[in-house]
């Protein structure tokens, strides 16, 4: 395939503020009946009836939590709006419309923002929501994503962080440490870019781990897995900031304390043979990476039976009282407390 050198570029100058949205949005169809009135008023409508409404937002900044030297626009919008459904489907509920608002520099063209659309109406697609909003502005710094997310659960369903009792299993779903090991790689590849950018990376030996960076994916197949199950967690969250973090935030809104069995905690080969190659420790990576999105949760001693077995669900440990602490047990059978090293969005790398 011939690369085209001189693409187009249509400057965002020449469309406007509105002009763009329009632009950006032509391609967003309604798919929900709660959507009452979506893009092109002053404000979305959305009708819930007598469900609990689900608000969840997050920010995503240039040089922050992405890297546009090896993140592609595309990928990017994509992510953009997994990173929000994750947060809406850990609290064991149906995702139903996202808005989104960005602020871009003049370096980009009209071209490359429809890349990062095409990511965003992808991810609407799949996961069957409707783009109902958002707002565009210029930015000093590069580029910044912001995402709302909003979906509805039945009060009687909806499962919050707190309710985890002395007992319960902690399950973890898919595999973590993927993300993590994937951005490692790419950042090792950037540098040798930049000593040598005649160097083409093979990438083929890390294509699992490098998709869970770039490309991940929200569990909204648990949240209908769960209830054929007919298993309600006690308490759940989304793996963004790492494991070590998730089950921390979990024991100290339920009063709780937490033994995780090293052993148990489930990797790809993938992570594993790339920990080895960069002299990381696995179980390092799989409790302070983050961006796996799997889903964190306790569930109740009497659900055992219904999730034993299943290949999505894994029992990694089981909650303690609260004076016993939060501690990880070695494949040495030592009990390490557990500290939180994960992402830390105010940490000053000054």
């Amino acid at each position: 395939m011939i690369e085209d050198k001189n693409p187009q570029r249509t400057s965002l100058e020449q469309l406007g503020e509105f002009g763009l949205i329009e632009h950006l949005t032509k391609n967003f169809d309604v798919k929900h009946t709660s959507t009452v009135k979506s893009i092109g008023d002053d404000a979305a409508v959305l009708d819930h009836k007598s469900n609990q409404i689900v608000v969840t937002t997050d920010l995503l900044v240039e040089n922050v939590h992405f890297d546009l030297s090896y993140v592609p626009l595309k990928h990017l919008g994509y992510k953009a709006v997994i990173v929000n459904l994750s947060d809406i489907y850990a609290m064991n509920a149906h995702a139903a419309q996202i808005t989104i608002s960005i602020a871009v520099s003049n370096r980009f063209p009209l071209e490359a923002l429809e890349e990062l659309y095409a990511g965003i109406e992808t991810a609407a697609k799949i996961y069957n929501i409707d783009v109902v909003g958002g707002d565009t502005t210029s930015s000093t710094t590069g580029l910044i994503i912001s995402v709302t997310a909003i979906g509805n659960v039945n009060k009687d369903d909806v499962v919050l962080r707190n309710g985890a009792q002395p007992n319960d299993l902690v399950v973890v779903t898919g595999d973590i440490g993927a993300a993590y090991m994937g951005l490692q790689v790419l950042e090792r590849e950037k540098e040798v870019f930049k000593v040598n950018p005649q160097n083409q990376p093979d990438l083929d030996p890390y294509t699992y781990i490098i998709e869970r960076q770039l490309k991940p994916e929200a569990r909204k197949d648990i949240i209908e897995l769960l209830k054929q199950l007919d298993v309600k967690p006690t308490a759940m969250i989304d793996i963004s900031d790492g494991l070590s973090s998730e089950i921390m935030h979990i024991c100290k809104q339920s009063d709780v304390g937490v033994e995780i069995y090293e052993n148990k905690i489930p990797l790809d080969p993938q992570v594993i043979s790339t920990c080895e190659e960069f002299k990381i420790d696995s179980t390092t990576i799989a409790l302070n990476g983050g961006e796996d999105y799997e889903l964190l949760m306790t569930v109740a001693q009497e659900d055992f039976t219904k999730i034993k077995g299943n290949p999505n669900l894994t029992v990694i440990g089981y909650i303690t009282e609260k004076a016993r602490g939060m501690h990880l047990i070695t494949r040495g059978e030592q009990a390490i407390p557990i500290i939180a090293k994960g992402w830390n969005a105010m940490k000053n790398e000054a």
